[in-house]
């Protein structure tokens, strides 16, 4: 009689951790990035004192990293489309960038101006992390 062997392999292999500038290379320079005038840049450095926290808990998360990829693209994107809002709206520009931010997340996200409906769900998907995330450590 032959008896089948049983593996003992433990199959669910970890996601390697990754440093913050594994994911957001040139991470200072976002706020140049979202940037069309002078004045855009103040509020993108606010912009990235309040993404930052959150992406280096992205980095840190046990989320593939893919996963994390993907939400950092879709925070780049977000700070992109508020600092458009500060174009179309320049009402806002009076307003504090995080209670700005906090309106522009408070269902999700923003309409993308660029992209499809995956990419859209994609993106509100990162907005509603974000928004929990905020709303945590804001306690």
């Amino acid at each position: 009689m032959v008896r089948a062997r049983t593996s003992k392999i433990n199959r669910a292999a970890t996601a390697p951790h990754h440093d913050l500038e594994y994911y957001c290379r040139d991470l200072n320079g976002w706020p140049r990035s979202w940037m069309g005038l002078e004045k855009d840049l103040p509020p993108g450095e606010q912009l990235l004192t309040l993404f930052r926290p959150f992406l280096e808990s992205l980095a840190t998360s046990d989320l593939s990293p893919k996963t994390i990829q993907k939400h950092v693209d879709n925070t780049w994107a977000l700070g992109g489309e508020l600092i458009r809002d500060l174009h179309n709206d320049s009402s806002l520009r009076k307003k504090p960038v995080d209670r700005l931010l906090s309106q522009m997340i408070e269902y999700g996200g923003p309409l993308l101006y660029h992209g499809g409906e995956d990419q859209q769900r994609s993106f509100d998907s990162t907005c509603r992390k974000l928004r929990r995330f905020l709303a945590e450590t804001a306690r």
